[in-house]
């Protein structure tokens, strides 16, 4: 082929591609204008642009490629498998084959959920006739677990009561079976295990969380804050996320469950480099917390008997409010509204409590060794009387205005051997030691707990740089059986 036959083919050719590029808009007003049978650079660019375009949408857009064959089908078999029997009690419907567990809520009874199951009064009525039944069931705590065998139905409910079960107590648990028309009753014993256990921990971020997660009731940690170390640490200020503690308490365990924390039985408490030590003991059949030497911890008495409220007079002669003229202030008052708990300031017997004159309602206590108190002006008396012994913090009565008074507020007395004395300089008298048997029993007792402690911080805090920063657990002994 010559060159013009090849000249011929390149000429149709560029026609077919103008002729294709005039359909488009753009290109076609540019294209249209002046075209002598020989592209421009700018026309080649944009006819080049133009089928890149087209490529890219052919890619892109799915109409565009090729149509993919569909998956030939996959051939499935089928086979036919016999399903297990159905057991004979379900059969048969017998007992056992449809434990329904409830969980009580709070405001539930028995009667309630007997209701619930469509179960009739009358099997209620029998239920509560059987011994031990009436004071286990009748006062059912949130949280309690009931089982009810009941034929399957509509609903998953059924009306016939086939057997009931329940805990009568911590260790014996009533399995109730209905048959015939009569009631028998299978009492299973659960033995549960009584360990006396050392929880050691950091405070962290916070010594209620620390102690929580280590096992401790929200009574424990209120015993370390409130009973044990409540003068000699100052809980908001002195304590830091370092700081450890470690605590013995009696736990009772009954398959694999924890069932109970009992009151905490020896606790000490690292501030920096200082150790601070509580131990329980009974003293005169009263459980009290004492030092390492036997010295109790709570003070003997408190010199506010209402906490954070404001000094408004002090002690000596200065005029009255009411009389008018000079007159010796025999005690302190306290400003407070009206209503506001007034505690006893320590542990005392009760001499009176009532109208006293120009006090008002008031109340007398005795705190033995020649110590008297005196509140006064009270809106009225808490539920005490005269000749009962209480202890410190009890609350006494609520600030008011009776007697000879101008505003709510409380007039606190302070006496020894009957001699008026500023309750807010006073030397308070030290707390009585223990002595004699008691206090040998209680070195002995306290040296083994201590002995307890000392030899499980030892495992834990061993390597101060391995530490552990989460609260630790640790078992210090392990018996059967209660402590006496």
């Amino acid at each position: 082929m010559g060159k013009s036959g090849l000249g011929a083919q390149r000429r149709e050719r560029l026609k077919a591609l103008r002729e294709a590029a005039l359909h488009r808009p753009v290109l076609a007003r540019h294209l249209s204008d002046g075209f002598n049978g020989r592209w421009s650079r700018r026309q080649w660019a944009q006819a080049s642009l133009v089928a890149t375009l087209g490529m890219l949408v052919a890619a892109i857009v799915p109409g565009f490629s090729p149509v993919q064959d569909a998956p030939a089908p996959t051939a499935r078999l089928s086979m036919a498998l016999p399903l297990p029997s159905l057991p004979l009690a379900r059969l048969h419907g017998q007992a056992g084959d449809s434990w329904q567990l409830v969980r009580v809520e709070r405001g539930q009874t028995l009667a309630s959920l007997f209701k619930q199951f469509g179960i009739s009064p009358s099997t209620l009525h029998e239920v509560m006739q059987q011994p031990g039944a009436r004071e286990a069931l009748t006062r059912l705590k949130p949280g309690a677990e009931l089982a009810f065998d009941l034929p399957v139905g509509e609903g998953g409910k059924g009306s016939e009561l086939r057997a009931l079960r329940f805990d009568r107590d911590a260790s014996h648990r009533v399995e109730m079976s209905f048959a015939g028309g009569e009631i028998r009753q299978n009492v299973i014993d659960r033995p549960s295990e009584t360990r006396t256990v050392v929880l050691s921990g950091k405070v962290g971020r916070s010594l209620y969380g620390s102690a929580r997660k280590l096992g401790l009731t929200g009574s424990n940690i209120n015993t370390l804050t409130d009973d044990i170390f409540k003068y000699d640490i100052d809980f908001n200020d002195d304590v830091a996320a370092s700081d450890r503690f470690s605590v013995v308490v009696e736990q009772t365990w009954r398959e694999g469950e924890l069932i109970s924390t009992g009151p905490v039985l020896a606790a000490t408490f690292t501030t920096g480099d200082k150790l601070h030590t509580g131990f329980r003991f009974l003293r005169n059949g009263k459980a009290e917390y004492f030092t390492g030497d036997g010295r109790p911890l709570k003070k003997s008495f408190i010199r506010m008997p209402i906490p954070y409220a404001r000094l408004t007079s002090g002690f000596g002669a200065r005029k009255h409010p009411v009389l008018g003229r000079m007159r010796m202030h025999k005690g302190v008052d306290y400003a407070a509204s009206t209503g506001t708990p007034i505690m006893a300031a320590g542990d005392a017997r009760v001499v009176s409590a009532g109208w006293h004159g120009g006090y008002g309602n008031a109340v007398v206590l005795d705190h033995g060794r020649g110590y008297t108190t005196l509140y006064g002006h009270m809106s009225r008396i808490g539920k005490i009387r005269p000749g009962q012994r209480i202890a410190q913090g009890t609350v006494i009565g609520y600030v008011g205005t009776t007697g000879m008074s101008t505003g709510p507020h409380l007039h606190y007395e302070f006496r020894i051997n009957g001699v008026h004395r500023n309750p807010l300089s006073v030397t308070m008298p030290p707390p009585e030691p223990l002595s004699g048997m008691a206090l040998a029993q209680f070195r002995q007792q306290t040296s083994v707990a201590l002995a307890r402690i000392r030899k499980v911080e030892n495992i834990i805090y061993a390597d101060a740089d391995s530490t552990p920063k989460q609260p630790v657990a640790a078992v210090g002994m392990k018996r059967n059986g209660r402590s006496g």
